[in-house]
């Protein structure tokens, strides 16, 4: 049940006439979503299909993203210089393969992209889970992380909330230093959608390690953040017991301060409590108990190269 195909590019003359189909209410109707023309949100687009089975639903609908929307207002999703290779059918998923330029998408678009794809492609019966490969490799995030497989829960930070708006912040996060005993400071410019809230940001990107080859992850890979909130300047941050498999080459303080620093840079944060499956009763590791809540320490970050300089002025 593998079908590829190449989007070949419309003369414009011939837009508006495609541009009407699926118009006006129907009980078939799919939803298609585009990327507005500033590229910072999707909206939907009603379609009604002529499919008569989910192969071929599956190339309408992505034929559909390729083309341009019946809204002026809008754009194609899936930009005219990347190629659907195939999509394939795998029990209740649908893994869609793009050619390499799909990789060439700046991070902004890319995170629209792939929630416009995959909240359309939902909506087929009995597709469930929607994963993309990029020359038959599995997408990987700007920072090398697996996407792997993306359902509506993937697009929807809070509840009742879906995907809108991507905006972008500066975020300073703690990693480690080489040897372990030290915190070393990654300034990151992060495109993220506005539903979702800053310390789940911070927790989201810290978990997936550091760009720099200097600096070590402190958090293991495979961590789920189950839940994070903030109260009254208290960050309250629940991860899975993964997150008991440290690197033991990394101190137990740097660890427990590497998350700490990192969300108390952010305003909202004055205190940080950590907790495994929900459960504070025991430690970060060895000494200190997961039940206290823990204030910033900036004894244990290094200087920075850029920082050395500007007390040298």
């Amino acid at each position: 049940m593998k079908k590829g195909f190449v989007f070949f590019l419309i003369p414009l003359l011939l837009l508006g006439l495609l541009g009407g189909c699926g118009k006006g209410s129907d009980e078939h109707a799919y939803q298609i979503y585009y990327l507005n023309m500033d590229t910072t949100r999707i909206a939907p687009v009603e379609y009604v299909p002529q499919a008569q089975n989910n192969e071929q639903l599956a190339g309408e609908l992505l034929e559909q993203l390729a083309g341009e929307p019946s809204v002026p207002e809008l754009r194609h999703t899936i930009p005219s210089n990347i190629t659907v290779n195939s999509y394939v059918f795998n029990g209740y998923s649908l893994i869609i393969d793009f050619s390499k330029e799909y990789n060439e998408l700046s991070t902004t678009e890319e995170v629209l992209v792939r929630a416009a794809v995959v909240k359309t492609m939902l909506q087929m019966d009995g597709i469930y889970y929607v994963s993309f490969t990029v020359d038959s490799t599995p997408l990987c995030d700007k920072n090398g992380a697996l996407i792997g497989s993306m359902n509506e829960d993937s697009f929807v930070e809070n509840p009742g909330e879906q995907i809108n708006t991507i905006i972008e912040t500066t975020l300073t996060l703690y990693y480690a230093s080489k040897d372990g005993t030290g915190l070393v400071p990654e300034t990151r410019t992060v495109p993220y959608s506005s539903n979702i809230s800053l310390d789940k940001l911070v927790m989201e990107q810290l978990i997936s390690g550091p760009s720099s080859q200097d600096a070590l992850a402190t958090i293991p890979s495979g961590t789920r953040l189950i839940t994070i909130s903030t109260v009254d300047g208290v960050c309250y941050v629940n991860m899975d017991e993964t997150f008991l498999n440290q690197n033991i080459e990394i101190t137990e303080k740097v660890v427990l301060y590497s998350i700490v620093d990192s969300l108390t840079e952010l305003p909202t944060v004055d205190k940080v409590q950590i907790s495994v499956n929900g459960d504070t009763k025991g430690k970060c590791r060895y000494d200190f108990a997961l039940a206290n809540m823990y204030e910033r320490d900036e004894s244990l970050i290094l200087p920075t190269e850029e920082s050395e300089d500007t007390e040298g002025e």
